[in-house]
């Protein structure tokens, strides 16, 4: 089992920045790929950005990419999600996850975080 509790959302004025934090617990953090998804109010969860094993290789969905930066700190047994010029339609729950591959697919991550909130103001 990997324990996912994510941290850093918050309310942010429209053209501000976030940084989320997702830190793992319990099987080693190192062998797992990690994403980010999200899901506003009505919608489904959405891919938004992943990164390898390794840390080498990185996805991101097309309505984050230039915006958005995910990272990863085995050390710290942390996944980050930087973020830049939010917007409101950036307003979700956002989710970490680990998976056993790179992947865009939900079903790929087999462990879910509770969500952090991120509300962008216009």
């Amino acid at each position: 089992q990997v324990q996912l509790v994510e941290s850093g959302g918050g309310l942010v004025q429209a053209g501000g920045s976030l940084r989320l934090s997702c830190a793992a617990s319990g099987r080693p953090f190192s062998r797992y790929a990690m994403g980010w998804f999200r899901q506003a109010p009505g919608k489904e969860r959405e891919f938004v950005a992943a990164i390898s094993v390794t840390g080498g290789g990185t996805y991101y969905a097309a309505s984050v990419k230039g915006r958005f930066t995910i990272s990863r700190d085995d050390a710290k047994n942390t996944v980050y999600l930087q973020s830049r010029s939010l917007q409101p339609e950036d307003t979700a729950v956002y989710y970490c996850a680990a998976g056993s591959r790179i992947s865009y697919l939900r079903d790929e991550y087999d462990y879910w975080g509770q969500g952090t909130q991120v509300t962008v103001s216009s």
